[in-house]
């Protein structure tokens, strides 16, 4: 399936759209994933079991945040040597991240599953929930290896250029895990464990057949099961650009539990509302998240290839895209927020409380678009370390901050809320000085190159 593009040359607009939409697509899709767990269950099993779901949701991001950064590292160095035009690494990169990400994942899941009360019962998930979120835990967690797998492989056909192959597998496996929902639980009477199988199911669908396209490649990107192995020095470059990426996921993540937990006492209304609006957001996220991966790559080739210019528009050009689209899309998403969270739960209290959430968040994603484009840039030249640093800082930093502040003094919804726009702001700040820094300081012989 030959979907790669050239990006060293030619135009860069219409690239990076056809680059960055695909990939929004794919995001979205894969958030299908739980938002129809969500529905499914909040449907037909009811308020608690859909409160169960959704409070699942910033503790499975937390342990997939680190091999998640890993895998923008893996993107990030196969880019690079693509640039470089050196087959060899290439294909040992490719081989070595996705092994990385089967065993990692065959790791953590064991781990996870010896300590999933344990870390549940940090949550402070209330009594009639905790029963079911535990469940949930269990099995979607044992979907690790095949999770990470789909991940990893991803960022394989990203890092040449290819964003289509892992979409059209996805929307398979998503017909399908829309399919094993309604079966787990309306034929088989499962509750919350029917909706976490269809997903791990779904999951391993997907990657088996991302690994069947990668089998069928003429390029560097090929994969061979003999050709399997771990090459020490280009696994240390993943990490080495990767982790921080990943450590400043797993921060967000958990000041993401901290803002979860206080949901959590709020209520199951407010717990089922939330869980509903986030699947909705997120959205638009996933739209503005593909841009600054879009921008990661393109950058990191033109890198590799010693090209600054280029570098510099597709980051100009990267942020236009995304401000433009993403704000169209928030906006759209607004209007349609009511009928949207109605489909996961009818009762007025969970829609209206869902709308408060729609509208602190969605009004404020223009200034998260600065944060992606300029992290995605910053690390598409080898820099990950700084954009990690500021972003924890600034956003985990504020909002831990505010929770245990303002919202001590203030226990509402949406005194808890502000947390998110004010985070990003002073983190768009933050970053674009360091973007101004590495240009004229930090990397000023590589811009000297060429008048850009």
């Amino acid at each position: 399936m030959k979907n790669d593009m050239d990006m060293l040359h030619g135009s860069i607009g219409d690239k990076l759209m056809r680059f960055a939409l695909p990939l929004a697509a794919t995001g979205i899709l894969q958030q299908l994933f739980n938002a129809a767990d969500i529905a499914v269950v909040g449907r037909f099993v009811g308020k608690n079991a859909m409160a169960a779901v959704g409070s699942n949701t910033p503790v499975i991001a937390l342990i997939l945040s680190l091999f998640t950064g890993i895998s923008i590292g893996a993107n990030v160095v196969i880019s690079t040597l693509i640039g470089k035009r050196d087959p060899d690494k290439v294909k040992k990169a490719v081989h070595t991240s996705l092994l990385f990400a089967f065993i990692g994942g065959i790791l953590f899941a064991v781990i996870c599953e010896l300590l999933s009360r344990q870390i549940l019962s940090r949550m402070s998930i209330p009594k009639e929930v905790f029963d079911m979120s535990l469940l949930y835990f269990r099995v979607y967690i044992a979907g690790m290896p095949v999770i990470l797998l789909y991940d990893f492989a991803s960022a394989v056909f990203r890092s040449h250029g290819n964003t289509r192959t892992p979409l059209i597998c996805l929307m398979t496996s998503g017909v399908i895990n829309v399919i094993l929902n309604l079966f787990f639980v309306l034929v088989m009477k499962m509750t919350v464990n029917g909706v976490a199988l269809a997903t791990v199911l779904s999951n391993l669908i997907s990657s088996v057949l991302l690994i069947y396209f990668m089998m069928r490649e003429n390029s560097g990107i090929h994969f061979s099961f003999k050709e399997l192995g771990i090459d020490g020095k280009l696994l240390g470059m993943m990490v080495s650009i990767g982790l921080p990426a990943g450590i400043q996921g797993m921060v967000f993540a958990i000041s993401n539990i901290i803002i979860q937990s206080s949901i959590n006492k709020l209520g199951s209304d407010v717990m089922a509302a939330s869980s509903a609006a986030f699947n909705i957001e997120i959205f638009a996220y996933y739209i503005l998240n593909s841009f600054g991966q879009a921008c990661t790559t393109f950058v990191g080739q033109n890198y590799g290839a010693k090209q600054p210019e280029r570098c510099v528009r597709a980051t100009k050009i990267a942020f236009a895209q995304d401000m433009v689209i993403t704000v169209v899309m928030s906006l759209l998403i607004l209007l349609l927020g009511r009928p949207l969270l109605h489909i996961f739960n009818s009762e007025a209290a969970v829609i209206s409380v869902g709308l408060i959430r729609l509208r602190y968040i969605l009004l404020s994603e223009g200034i998260n678009v600065v944060i992606e484009i300029i992290s995605g840039c910053m690390r598409g030249y080898g820099h990950s370390f700084i954009p990690a640093v500021i972003c924890m800082a600034g956003i985990c930093g504020v909002r831990i901050t505010w929770v245990y502040t303002a919202f001590r003094h203030r226990k509402t919804y949406a005194t808890l809320l502000t947390a998110y726009p004010l985070s990003w702001a002073v983190t768009g700040v933050a970053l674009i000085v360091a973007y101004t820094v590495m240009r004229r300081v930090t990397m000023k012989g590589f811009f000297k190159e060429n008048s850009v």
